[in-house]
């Protein structure tokens, strides 16, 4: 499909896309940006749109995705934790003691050693999700597909939790 096919079809298709938006945004200028950030994305993605598939679905995955991901950036950004409450009617419980360090030290010894107990392949996936890196980063520059990398961060994880299972309860 030419780019002019692929512009053409899309303008066509834009305002379908309104009330589907409107009904993710429940606002009519969030519905608005939302079109227009979808739209944005096919024309810089077209090349990744497989000539005879779903042109419409197609669309309406991106704004989809384009509106969980945006929902999820704003509630991250935007999530506190108030406590005032807690504290007004549960001054002194137990929970809220704190301990000696010492213990935490013990922990943190004891996980680094389950970290480096686990085998080279899951441990380098592991550390580098764990200071930063995305699963994209990490297949990159690990040079393997990124099912593998979620995979052998998820085998690390498992078996850490198998090692460390004496803090499933606290101490």
């Amino acid at each position: 499909m030419t780019v002019v096919e692929f512009s053409t079809v899309v303008e066509n298709i834009a305002p379908t896309l309104r009330p589907a938006a409107y009904n993710l945004t429940r606002d009519s200028d969030d519905a608005k940006d939302l079109v227009q950030e979808t739209l944005l994305k096919a024309f810089a993605n077209r090349d990744k749109f497989k000539t005879g598939t779903n042109i419409k679905a197609w669309l309406y995955t991106i704004m989809r995705n384009t509106f969980i991901n945006h929902y999820n950036k704003v509630t991250k950004r935007t999530s506190t934790l108030d406590t005032t409450d807690y504290f007004q009617y549960f001054p002194n419980d137990d929970r809220m003691v704190a301990y000696n360090g010492a213990t935490g030290e013990f922990a943190a010894q004891d996980i680094e050693d389950a970290v480096q107990q686990l085998p080279e392949e899951f441990k380098t996936p592991f550390m580098m999700y764990y200071v930063g890196y995305k699963y994209l980063e990490i297949a990159e520059k690990l040079k393997i597909p990124i099912g593998t990398v979620k995979n052998r961060i998820h085998l690390a994880r498992k078996e850490l939790k198998q090692q460390l299972r004496v803090y499933a309860y606290g101490i």
